[in-house]
């Protein structure tokens, strides 16, 4: 049987870089389409993440021009993680597998056809995975694999190099649709479900439009979520250094007693200062990070939605 395709792709303030990554996608689509790897019913759509330009209209107007190419529209943005998971909810009930990836062109499009292949051949999940980053600056480079190894020492359990450029079956999203989490994190919420995974590497290109969606603030935040949301071993390290921290602290007590015995005591305000300010800035720390776990909990208790549906290209079924 030949599996339906429905290629994922969220877009916000795009309307620079759509015009010219949309015939693209399209062509792939076609061309999987005339290979017969794929059905001639698989679709693009495009995800509107609350956009502030043109790229909802650009959205309507391909769609009306083109069956193959069908959209929807969030009632506001909710960011890149919401946006891809209101995509595959959208098609989990009307596809056979589903491919995510971003609207600026950087991710190889003819991945598509290996990750297609690896499904046929049984796996359900294929990572897309960058087989280097030349094409970043230094400074992203670095950065991105220090996000990488900062995720897998924190305990998240993530593809490293992966973004959010994978084939996901529609039975590995019934699944997940029972996972409710409020705060998202994709690359790592996917490989918990499990079932058969592989990865497919390629070659990121350069942007062909426009400007990241993803500086280093949202990197870092992404960081975060990504740990809060997947792991408490942040938690277990607090434990672990206030442990390091107390045991300190007693030694230090039992020599102040043993100088003071002894009648070798002076009066030290720098020493005294630096241990004041040395426990208070743990202590800071320690209920930050706390501080971060409850308002996730706080958040999850709330159940709000994960995203709105504002508008759709098509009719939806009464």
């Amino acid at each position: 049987m030949i599996p339906c395709l429905y290629i994922i792709i969220p877009c916000y303030n795009e309307q620079e870089v759509l015009p010219l990554t949309a015939p693209m996608f399209r062509q792939k689509l076609l061309d999987l389409i005339a290979a017969e790897k794929i059905a001639s019913t698989s679709r693009i759509l495009f995800v509107n993440d609350g956009s502030k330009d043109k790229t909802w209209e650009l959205i309507c107007k391909m769609a009306e021009a083109e069956e193959h190419i069908i959209g929807i529209s969030q009632s506001r943005n909710r960011g890149h993680q919401n946006a891809v998971l209101a995509g595959l909810m959208e098609a989990k009930d009307r596809c056979d597998i589903t491919i995510s990836i971003d609207c600026d062109g950087q991710d190889d499009i003819d991945a598509m056809d290996k990750m297609v292949d690896a499904y046929l051949a049984g796996s359900e999940v294929v990572y897309g995975v960058r087989s280097n980053r030349d094409s970043d600056s230094f400074f992203k480079r670095h950065s991105a694999q220090a996000f990488y190894k900062f995720l897998s020492a924190m305990g998240a359990d993530i593809v490293y190099n992966h973004a959010d450029y994978r084939l996901v079956s529609s039975r590995v999203l019934q699944e997940f649709a029972d996972f409710e989490e409020v705060n998202l994190f994709l690359r790592g919420l996917i490989p918990m479900v499990g079932f058969q995974s592989t990865t497919v590497e390629y070659v990121r290109k350069e942007r062909l439009a426009g400007e990241s969606k993803y500086p280093l603030r949202k990197m870092l935040g992404l960081a975060a979520d990504g740990v809060t949301s997947l792991s408490v071993k942040p938690l277990h390290l607090i434990m672990n250094f206030g442990v390091l921290v107390a045991i300190i602290s007693f030694i230090g007590c039992i020599w102040a007693l043993i100088t003071a015995i002894c009648g070798k005591s002076v009066a030290g305000w720098a020493s005294m200062t630096c241990i004041i300010c040395f426990v208070g800035g743990v202590q800071l720390i320690s209920l930050g990070i706390i501080g971060e776990y409850i308002g996730k909990i706080y958040l999850e208790t709330k159940r709000r939605p994960r995203y709105i549906i504002s508008e759709r290209t098509w009719e939806p079924e009464k």
